[in-house]
């Protein structure tokens, strides 16, 4: 109990939680906004929006996440300079580092959001479309009021399910230095390799501590609003 102890007051474990914690529910928010916009472009009549939504799913689903974080870090920060810290910061480098994440996070998980709203979408019966335009309502008001609604309820379960992922792929960013967990669980390693299964527990159970209530709440919220049809 003691080694757990100084672990994780050593090597600041609990601040690496809350960045992790950070990064899941900015990235989520991010994601959401515009997977949603991406499933809007998916749906809609106009093909040039369609053919958007469609190469943007298919080229940013296909790259590693990986990837996509090393060039918001090296090309667009470290070559380009495309600062997101205030001009005035001392930790400009912390800050970019979340930023940037957050970014790579939203682009890459907004891929999934999009498919799964899309998938909701295809639920909602053809009939409630055709009569929202016999009674006069254009896309953008049809699908406002009466399709996105019944999606994003037909769509609980997936977006459950891309919210565990986007948790767990937060670890990814330790590779651009961002300061969470497997960061912190890189550090311990090499700090003291005597402890690494104490380390991988530790890691773990933190993880659980994150995903498991999620994965709870989302069957849960499933079950409640599913449609009954």
């Amino acid at each position: 109990m003691g080694d757990l102890l100084s672990l994780i007051k050593e090597f600041h474990f609990l601040a690496a939680f809350w960045m992790t914690i950070k990064l899941t529910v900015v990235g989520a928010i991010g994601s959401l906004i515009l997977g949603t916009i991406i499933a809007i472009f998916r749906v809609s009549p106009v093909p040039v929006l369609r053919a958007i939504g469609t190469g943007y799913v298919t080229l940013i689903r296909n790259t590693p996440l990986t990837l996509i974080a090393f060039v918001c870090s090296v090309a667009l920060l470290g070559t380009l300079g495309l600062s997101l810290a205030s001009p005035h910061a001392t930790d400009d480098v912390v800050q970019n580092g979340f930023r940037w994440g957050v970014i790579a996070i939203a682009v890459y998980h907004a891929t999934f959001v999009a498919e799964a709203l899309r998938s909701g979408v295809n639920t909602v019966p053809q009939g409630q479309a055709e009569a929202a335009r016999a009674i006069g309502l254009n896309f953008g008001q049809s699908l406002s009021s009466i399709i996105l609604p019944q999606a994003f309820r037909g769509s609980i379960a997936p977006l459950g399910n891309t919210l565990i992922a986007l948790t767990k792929n937060t670890t990814v960013l330790s590779t651009v230095g961002v300061a969470e967990m497997s960061y912190a669980m890189k550090n311990m390693i090499e700090a003291r390799a005597s402890l690494l299964y104490m380390i991988f527990l530790l890691v773990a159970a933190a993880f659980v501590i994150l995903t498991l209530p999620v994965g709870a709440f989302f069957t849960s919220l499933s079950k409640r609003m599913a449609v009954r049809r």
